[in-house]
């Protein structure tokens, strides 16, 4: 995962994130990020900004995933 959690204005839906949910610690090793595509685009946060993905899981964006 990239240090520098991407802004709103930087996605749209569709697109597919890498997210951590809001009762995870974002610093943890432990976290798993989910990894899905947005359905709806909420607000900018500090600790990312806070999505709901197309299978329902809310959380804060870390990355953006881009095809390889």
């Amino acid at each position: 995962m990239s240090s520098e959690c991407p802004t709103a204005s930087e996605l749209r839906q569709g697109i597919t994130v890498e997210l951590v949910q809001g009762d995870q610690d974002i610093q943890s090793e432990d976290s798993e990020p989910l990894i899905g595509e947005i359905g709806t685009i909420y607000e900018d946060d500090p600790a990312g900004p806070k999505v709901e993905l197309k299978n329902g899981a809310v959380g804060h964006v870390q990355s953006i995933v881009h095809d390889e």
